[in-house]
């Protein structure tokens, strides 16, 4: 749903426009940044990186999510993923359990420190999006939400919102 006005005017590109929104952009790139550094810093201490993160990020998030599940959510190829997963599980991070059903599939489970490291990653990254709400006020914050929203494929939206609304609070 566009709103037009002399804002949006200035932040909509017309059809056809080729001047980049320098501006947005860049905003974006800050923001990220800043968004990722904190978690960085922290897990600069275990020798990981950002490929840890979402990894941890997303097992703690689907508890017995398969490789190809993960694969699939992280768009990066088995080859990629296969470092960083043996690290965490040969660090104690992540344990991989035998499916049930099917003794190929490999089900991927925090440990307990694996679990407080995703919480303390997660509490970083709660402080900053709260200080930035409590800066911009709930309506602003429900923009933002539709606007991130918007930037997904638009055909994978309705993916994305079934996986981030079918969670509750973890605890």
């Amino acid at each position: 749903m566009r709103q037009d006005g002399p804002l949006a005017a200035a932040l909509i590109p017309e059809a056809g426009e080729t001047e980049p929104l320098y501006e947005l952009i860049e905003l974006l790139f800050f923001a990220y940044r800043d968004f990722v550094g904190d978690p960085d810093r922290l897990l600069e201490t275990f020798s990981f990186g950002r490929a840890h993160h979402r990894v941890i990020h997303f097992v703690d998030r689907n508890p017995g999510l398969t490789i190809a599940e993960l694969l699939d959510i992280l768009k990066i190829t088995k080859q990629s993923l296969n470092r960083v997963l043996k690290e965490l599980i040969t660090q104690g991070f992540i344990e991989s359990r035998l499916g049930i059903e099917d003794r190929r599939q490999r089900h991927l489970h925090l440990t307990e420190t694996g679990q407080r490291l995703a919480r303390d990653l997660a509490s970083l990254q709660t402080r900053r999006i709260a200080r930035a709400i409590s800066e911009c006020g709930a309506t602003d914050a429900l923009a933002a939400r539709r606007f991130l929203s918007a930037m997904i494929e638009p055909d994978l939206r309705p993916s994305v919102q079934k996986m981030i609304a079918s969670k509750g609070p973890q605890k």
